[in-house]
């Protein structure tokens, strides 16, 4: 008998197996505009029902860099599909889109059916945080790609705003106050500097270190998602900006959306973060300059609201289950974002 694709490394049949639960958590997703069933050569999507004026479609693609291989150490997979949504989703909602639907891209050397059950049972759980469907997704088996084990994972949104309402940065003004709202811990930025700290002095996955719970827990917990927080903003209250605060932390991604004669005035005092960044930080002797600038330092987002506006958007994000927190406000400058 002759080679087959299972003796090169790929095994169809576990491929073929996976569609079910796919296929059950997409159903799990489904909202209004979904065509068809996850299964076919592409996804559809109908927005005649949202009745927008004049609909701009919105997209943003990223992974979850080396958050997985804390995963993969660790054995836990059934979070880390929530952050994937959340990188996506968390970017395409700073133009004040709502996110639509959701595609996935999970590559490995060889397939482990249990814990890719994992992991889009979690993609799952994502999209539904965020309001949106899974509609589709790729699962790759590359032998030779991929150590045994180990995979990768990307992801792919498309969401939708009236091009009347689209929010980024321009009406910004002096004198607006700057929400923050809390992040979860690291999220999915800055893991290849945790995971060298890790290395270098030797810290365990399972010990507390005094942060009440094993480390893998607090490194592993999910990226919140803040599309339906950010949506209750949008329909009750004024925003002028938003932004995601991911790799190069607060300067510079909240800089990507000021006008060229706004400074935003930071102000570190207002906020503690999670005791888990004061242990990286700690074990890493690492300078607070480069702390700010490779970690969201404990905030995932932040908004920039007329004053006036201040009060009801913390109402309203209380009332969404969001810790949030005013940090600072902007002021005629030069495009830049001064932490003090």
């Amino acid at each position: 008998m002759g080679l087959d694709y299972k003796q090169a490394g790929v095994d169809i049949d576990k491929a073929d197996g996976l569609i079910d639960t796919y296929k059950s958590v997409s159903e799990k997703t489904r909202i209004p505009g979904v065509l068809g069933n996850l299964g076919g050569f592409s996804s559809l999507f109908s927005i005649d029902h949202l009745k927008m004026k004049d609909p701009v479609l919105v997209s943003g693609t990223d992974g979850i860099g080396t958050k997985l291989l804390i995963a993969i150490k660790a054995g836990i997979h059934n979070t880390i599909g929530i952050d994937l949504v959340a990188m996506c989703v968390n970017d395409i909602i700073t133009c004040g889109a709502a996110p639509l639907f959701f595609l996935d891209y999970f590559a490995s050397g060889r397939l482990d059916t249990e814990t890719a059950k994992s992991i889009v049972k979690g993609i799952g759980e994502g999209c539904s945080r965020a309001g949106c469907a899974l509609t589709g997704g790729e699962t790759a088996e590359l032998p030779s790609m991929y150590p045994d084990g180990e995979y990768d994972l990307a992801g792919f949104a498309v969401g939708i705003v009236d091009r009347a309402n689209i929010i980024d940065g321009t009406k910004i003004r002096p004198g607006d106050s700057v929400i923050a709202l809390a992040a979860s811990g690291f999220h999915a930025n800055g893991y290849s500097l945790v995971r060298k700290v890790i290395d270098t002095a030797n810290l365990s996955l399972d010990e507390e270190y005094g942060l009440g719970e094993p480390l893998k827990t607090a490194l592993l917990r999910p990226t919140i998602l803040y599309s339906k927080a950010i949506r209750n903003i949008i329909k009750d209250s004024t925003v002028n900006g938003i932004a995601n605060i991911t790799g190069g932390g607060i300067e510079g991604n909240a800089s990507r959306i000021l006008p060229s004669d706004i400074d935003l005035i930071i102000d570190k005092n207002t906020w503690t973060p999670p005791r888990v960044f004061s242990l990286i930080q700690k074990h890493g002797d690492i300078e607070e300059k480069e702390m700010f600038r490779t970690f969201n330092m404990g905030i995932g987002m932040i908004i920039a609201v007329p004053e006036d506006s201040e009060i009801n958007t913390l109402k309203i994000l209380d009332n969404s289950g969001i810790k949030a927190f005013k940090i600072g406000s902007a002021d005629h400058g030069s495009g830049k974002v001064i932490l003090q």
